[in-house]
């Protein structure tokens, strides 16, 4: 797994091609995003990383578009004033799910990228981001989803994009007092139980996510409900297919709830048998010593 600061490549995407350029999409087909200031010599680097085919669409990724998503959410020194990272897209299969892996990136996980590309709408695709030295990777994301919406040839609305990038920067910063696995968890369990029944109000919303949280054994600060309150009621309130939510995160369930396969996943695991082994044998001690005693 992968954490930590600087990325690059999201937005460029954003402007300079056109929808119609892949109506003809299937799977196979390749778009590549690049920053807009790597050299040519590390253009080079990252396409021999990739194995990019000849055939592959390939799209630049300035800053500026980098911060029409990320200003707000991060400081502007982070997102910094280069283009950097980069990120290749192969469509999958339909019903495949997302298959996401990074190299060089600190920040963002893998499962942040596949749980907030849910939220955006991408699916069915394998995607790769990389840099030539190591970033944060917060600026990955909006390069990812336009050459989404290249690849499928399908718009991916405003407010899902800037939702989108909120969850993933909001969860990486989770990460940090909690642990990344169960930020991921998290997330992608509260989406999942609003997609199945979404709560009316901010108190229902709240109580979900304390819920949630306990059951996973994770403590939250007030400070981090409150913003987990705020950017579960801007998703509720964009234009996010909710079905396909539920669909896509079905399908990643093995990626995303890799805490329970961690060390301290297992720690916690064995914990709870250990605590039910201990209330067996203090039951089975209570019977026991209960029983008359045969005195011959």
């Amino acid at each position: 797994m992968k954490r930590m600061l600087i990325g690059s490549l999201l937005a460029s995407l954003l402007f300079t091609f056109p929808a119609m350029a892949a109506a003809d999409a299937a799977e196979g087909d390749v778009i590549i995003t690049l920053g807009e200031n790597l050299t040519e010599q590390q253009k080079q680097q990252i396409l021999n990383e990739m194995n990019a085919p000849d055939n592959a669409q390939i799209i630049t990724v300035s800053n500026a578009e980098e911060h029409k998503y990320l200003d707000g959410l991060i400081p502007k020194a982070q997102i910094g004033t280069r283009a950097i990272s980069s990120s290749m897209i192969t469509i999958g299969a339909k019903g495949s799910g997302l298959d996401v892996e990074t190299h060089n990136i600190t920040w963002v996980t893998e499962e942040m990228y596949t749980n907030a590309l849910i939220t955006a709408g991408v699916k069915d695709a394998k995607i790769y981001v990389t840099a030539p030295f190591a970033v944060s990777g917060t600026a990955a994301l909006t390069g990812l989803m336009k050459a989404y919406e290249v690849s499928s040839d399908q718009v991916i609305p405003e407010d899902v994009k800037k939702v989108a990038t909120e969850e993933m920067v909001k969860t990486a910063k989770l990460g940090e007092s909690i642990g990344t696995d169960k930020a991921v968890a998290l997330l992608a369990k509260i989406k999942e139980e609003i997609a199945n029944n979404p709560p009316q109000t901010d108190a229902d919303l709240r109580a979900l996510i304390e819920k949630i949280a306990k059951d996973l054994g994770i403590t939250l600060t007030e400070d981090e409900i409150n913003s987990l309150i705020s950017l579960f009621n801007k998703m509720k309130n964009a234009n996010i297919d909710w079905n396909q939510v539920n669909d896509q995160l079905s399908k990643a369930k093995d990626k995303l709830s890799t805490f329970l396969q961690s060390e301290e996943g297992k720690t916690f695991i064995q914990n709870i048998i250990d605590i039910l082994k201990e209330i067996w044998n203090a039951i089975k001690s209570a019977f026991t010593s209960s029983e008359p005693q045969n005195n011959q």
